[in-house]
């Protein structure tokens, strides 16, 4: 389905089906009052963002060094991401598939039966302000359902479920907000409010392992887009040009990423580009690689598998992108990132680790929020077109040289 129609009925199916929801609940806990029970095997609610799958690994890790034993509902297709850490085993992870309304209510009736299986006591939703995820934690059989709650604001209801209410903290990076979320489950019942010092200086991701097999066939591909490539002689230095389809105003102009990776090829004799993306990507990252005219940028878009991008990452020195997955996927590794914002702010989404964003900050940006369903009309994203490739080379600059003067040294 797509990402509209699941929001439209998100909100016409879904706000109607929580208020009857809680009328159910509400009646049956007259009678059966739900026992009280300390969290213990808990299970993360995150369906349609990847990357927030890795913003929230901090926070994962800190619950499951608390004994706790970790679950995971994931849409299908965004499931590869929680396989770069591996922090919760496949076995204790549950996907379901969007792909349509059947199939969306055949897998969450499955889901249904796998939580009991499992015997999930406690909830943690990471969505901000999703129905459908709300029914799902709802209908879960956990008696301990935490969740962001609305508190005073306006309108998003989403059924009134929560035993640990959350309210979210729009100034707070995600990560933060994340940490909050797993913390209040541990907590005091009703307490939207987490009283508690929170520092992103202890929000650490931990570093993904490097296959030698896969890294081998990395650099095996490397050789087939470049025959003569080699570590000893090339920097790769990779560029993602791209954006999920949710939010295309996050794409910077494609002639001014030619205009970049065309000056550091001209700057750097060293320096192989190569422009990454997915299958579907390949046609945009090709039309780059013409625009670029060189024979030290390649097209990888579609020649990498997911397995393969950490040990991509591990061989390669730098990395220019949108704001979108792939820094996200890269911070779980040591590479160098620089990310280019627009219509969302680093602040409350930058990649954790070591990354770069390059952001205008006009008056109207961010746009999008989680309170507007990262939605925005503006098509005129003047927030990027304000970003010129001299600004980005010049913040580029002392990472591509110092690279190279570390280089010569060694």
């Amino acid at each position: 389905m797509k990402v509209d129609t699941m929001r439209v009925i998100d909100h016409y199916v879904g706000v109607p089906l929580c208020f009857l929801l809680k009328l159910v609940f509400k009646v049956k806990e007259l009678f059966f009052r739900p026992k009280e029970k300390q969290p213990e095997n808990v299970l993360f609610i995150e369906l349609s963002e990847m990357g927030s799958a890795i913003l929230a690994d901090p926070a994962m890790r800190w619950l499951k060094d608390q004994g706790k034993t970790l679950h995971f509902v994931i849409f299908q297709k965004n499931v590869a991401s929680l396989k770069l850490l591996n922090t919760i085993p496949e076995e204790r992870i549950f996907t379901i598939r969007p792909d349509s309304l059947f199939t969306l209510a055949y897998d969450s009736l499955r889901f249904l039966v796998w939580c009991r299986q499992r015997n999930i006591d406690t909830t943690i939703d990471l969505e901000l302000f999703s129905r459908f995820t709300a029914l799902l934690s709802r209908l879960s059989g956990a008696v301990n359902l935490t969740g962001y709650d609305g508190v005073h604001e306006e309108g998003l209801y989403r059924g009134d479920f929560l035993t640990h209410p959350v309210m979210y903290n729009p100034h707070h990076h995600i990560s933060l907000n994340f940490m909050a979320l797993v913390q209040a489950c541990m907590g005091e019942k009703g307490q939207p409010y987490q009283r508690k010092l929170l520092d992103q200086k202890n929000i650490e991701l931990a570093r993904a392992e490097v296959d030698e097999q896969l890294k081998q066939s990395v650099l095996n591909k490397l050789v087939d887009l470049k025959p003569d490539f080699s570590t000893d002689k090339f920097r790769v230095m990779l560029v993602n040009p791209n954006a999920s389809d949710l939010l295309p105003q996050r794409r910077w102009m494609r002639d001014r990423y030619a205009s970049v990776i065309s000056r550091v090829l001209d700057e750097y004799q060293d320096i192989l580009v190569v422009i990454t993306g997915a299958p579907a990507e390949k046609a945009g990252a090709e039309e780059l690689k013409q625009m670029v005219g060189h024979e030290r940028c390649v097209n990888s878009a579609g020649v990498f598998t997911f397995a393969e991008l950490v040990p991509l990452y591990s061989v390669s020195f730098v990395m220019l992108s949108n704001d979108s997955g792939p820094p996200h996927f890269a911070s779980v590794t040591d590479l160098k990132t620089f990310v280019i914002f627009g219509p969302e702010t680093p602040e409350l989404y930058g990649a954790l680790g070591n990354s770069t964003p390059i952001y205008a900050g006009l008056a109207c940006s961010p746009c999008v929020s989680a309170g507007n369903h990262r939605k925005t009309t503006c098509f005129d994203n003047q927030c990027l077109k304000a970003i010129s490739v001299d600004e980005v080379i010049n913040t580029m600059k002392p990472t591509l040289d110092g690279q190279m003067i570390a280089q010569q040294r060694a």
